[in-house]
C-alpha cells in the first residue's frame, strides 16, 4: 500500500503520531486539516476529524476524494462493552454498526446495508502489532452513536441489541463511507472506560495513556503494511 489515511477524531488520539512523524505537508481542505508525510516509500495522511458521525464521514469522504488512500485506519479510545474487555486493551473491528439508528433504515434502503465490514489485512495487521508489543487484543464489532456512553444502563441495552466489544462515537461512519467509496479500512481502538456509569472518571484517567498506545500501533501499521 503506498497511500495510508490516519483518521481521529481528538487531537489528543493524534498528537503522539504527528510527533513521530515529524514535520509535514498540512493541507486545508473543507475545513479539515490534513497532515501528509512521506515515509518509507508511502506517503501517510493524518487528520482530526471531530467528535462524532458526521464529523467523521465528511472528513472521510474528503480525504478519499483528495489522497486516494489505499486504505482507511480509524484510530482512538473507546468504551469497552465486552466482560473480557478491560482498560487499556485493544478492540479491532471486525465490522462497525449505528447503535442508535434503526437498521432498517439502512438495510430497506440506500446503502441497502447496515453493518460494514473491516478488511482483513488490516485486521490480521493490527493483530500482528498488537503481538508485537504485548498488547492484549480482541477481534469484534464497534458501534457508534451521538453520545458518550456512561451508564450501566443503556451500556445494558447497547450489549443486548448488538454484543460490540467497543463503543465510541465515530467508527460505524468511517466504515459506512469507506463501504461505498470500496476503500479498506479498520477501526482500531484503545479501551478507555467501560462506558458504565463510572465510564467518565475512567475516561479522564486513562485518556491519554490509550491514546498513546494505539497510535504506537497504528503508526507501526502504517509501516508495515
Amino acid at each position: 500500500m503506498e497511500t495510508i489515511g490516519i483518521i481521529g477524531a481528538m487531537p489528543s488520539e493524534l498528537a503522539d503520531i504527528r510527533l513521530k512523524l515529524g514535520s509535514a505537508e498540512v493541507k486545508k481542505i473543507s475545513g479539515f486539516e490534513f497532515f501528509v508525510n512521506s515515509r518509507n516509500g508511502r506517503t501517510i495522511i493524518n487528520a482530526c476529524c471531530g467528535i462524532a458521525k458526521v464529523n467523521s464521514a465528511l472528513c472521510t469522504q474528503v480525504m478519499i476524494d483528495n489522497f486516494k488512500p489505499d486504505c482507511i485506519i480509524n484510530t482512538g479510545v473507546a468504551g469497552g462493552m465486552n466482560a473480557d474487555v478491560k482498560v487499556c486493551d485493544m478492540v479491532i473491528s471486525t465490522e462497525v454498526t449505528a447503535h442508535d439508528l434503526d437498521p432498517h433504515f439502512l438495510n430497506d434502503y440506500p446503502p441497502f446495508c447496515s453493518v460494514f465490514r473491516a478488511d482483513e489485512k488490516l485486521i490480521e495487521t493490527a493483530e500482528k502489532v498488537c503481538a508485537e508489543f504485548s498488547v492484549r487484543s480482541f477481534r469484534g464489532r464497534i458501534v457508534s452513536g451521538e453520545a458518550f456512553i456512561s451508564s450501566n444502563e443503556v451500556k445494558a441495552d447497547i450489549q443486548r441489541r448488538l454484543e460490540p466489544y467497543a463503543v465510541d462515537m465515530e467508527s460505524s461512519a468511517v466504515g459506512h463511507c469507506c463501504h461505498l467509496n470500496e476503500v479498506p479500512y479498520v477501526s482500531v481502538r484503545c479501551i478507555s472506560d467501560n462506558a458504565d456509569d463510572e465510564g467518565a472518571m475512567s475516561f479522564d484517567e486513562f485518556e491519554k495513556i490509550s491514546a498513546k498506545r494505539v497510535a504506537d500501533i497504528v503508526l507501526r501499521m502504517a509501516e508495515i503494511l
